[in-house]
């Protein structure tokens, strides 16, 4: 009986401390420069704001759509209304630059981008998307029956050609002769545009075309289905968006990130700001993905394998993967 007493009283004790955390939930702002349904890179970030307010946080989801003159004042009314906000994509850079010095009471995380020297209250968390681009461009590589493969890109920035950098120097890894086209949508809500591109690498000979280009980029899975070629899916695992045409995917863990920076920060007030943190293959937050067992595998056991092997090596510093912001 002591027993029972003494243990309902841990419990209780438990619980106590758990609702003394909670007590004044952590306000979270989560401000996207696009919009939700994406199944990519915006979706995975509301994931996470999500899983935050599953755990006691009050989560705010706003949205620009990909609208500039949004940017800044989204930024600043979300600021003043929470405790930390979220800034998802390279576009809050300028944003970010003037107002976070001019707000040091909030917490700001920049997601996708790395801003140094500007305050202790912002950290930002960038993503070696060179490197899981790296091991999709292998797998291209390895498959293509036509040596040519190519790429869409959501516009003509550092970011887009970072992914596209890492993936031509994986492709060029597993088949030094392999020829790589690259098209830039100039948008990233655009399926048609997409759709459009995609058809045009196809038909210029590419067999497997890497989208990098948000909601733009579900076109090229269109495409791909109409001519009965391949694609790669970005940022989350989107193979089950069409499971007979992507092999795979190159992915960020954007949710897992915000989650991994924000639950000791709710927990105990755990901070660290004024860094730039880089998520790369080490971490297991940069990553590929096949989708399920239920699903079509166009990629071999002996292949997956064999891209294992690619990443340590990458981890270990053995491969070097290029990227667009090489010092």
């Amino acid at each position: 009986m002591k027993k029972i007493i003494s243990l309902i009283l841990v419990i209780a004790m438990v619980l106590a401390m758990g609702m003394t955390a909670f007590a004044e939930p952590l306000k979270v702002a989560v401000v996207l420069a696009g919009a939700t349904g994406d199944r990519s890179f915006y979706d995975s970030a509301n994931a996470g704001l999500q899983s935050l307010i599953g755990s006691g946080a009050e989560g705010t989801l706003i949205e620009c759509k990909n609208d500039a003159s949004m940017f800044t004042s989204n930024l600043i009314s979300a600021a003043e209304d929470n405790d930390v906000v979220v800034a998802v994509g390279w576009e809050f850079w300028d944003a970010l630059t003037e107002y976070v010095p001019q707000l040091p009471d909030t917490k700001f995380i920049f997601i996708d981008n790395g801003l140094d020297g500007v305050g202790d209250n912002l950290k930002s968390i960038t993503y070696a998307q060179n490197e899981g681009s790296f091991l999709v461009g292998y797998i291209a590589g390895k498959l293509t029956t036509t040596g040519k493969i190519g790429a869409v890109g959501g516009e003509d920035s550092e970011t887009i050609n970072d992914f596209i950098v890492g993936y031509e120097a994986g492709a060029k890894y597993a088949n030094p002769n392999v020829e790589v086209q690259v098209q830039y949508a100039g948008t990233y809500e655009d399926p048609a545009k997409g759709k459009e591109l995609g058809l045009a690498l196809y038909d210029a000979g590419c067999d497997i075309v890497f989208q990098v280009a948000s909601r733009t980029g579900e076109g090229v899975f269109e495409a791909a289905a109409e001519r009965g070629l391949y694609a790669i899916g970005v940022d989350s695992d989107q193979k089950y968006i069409n499971p007979d045409v992507i092999i795979c995917s190159m992915i960020k863990r954007v949710d897992a990130s915000i989650i991994d920076t924000l639950l000791p920060m709710m927990m105990s007030g755990d901070w660290t700001g004024g860094v730039i943190w880089e998520a790369d293959l080490s971490t297991g937050l940069v990553d590929i993905g096949y989708g399920d067992d239920t699903m079509p595998q166009q990629v071999s056991d002996e292949l997956k394998a064999e891209v294992e092997e690619i990443k340590a090596k990458i981890i270990s510093g053995e491969i070097e993967v290029p990227s667009v912001f090489a010092d």
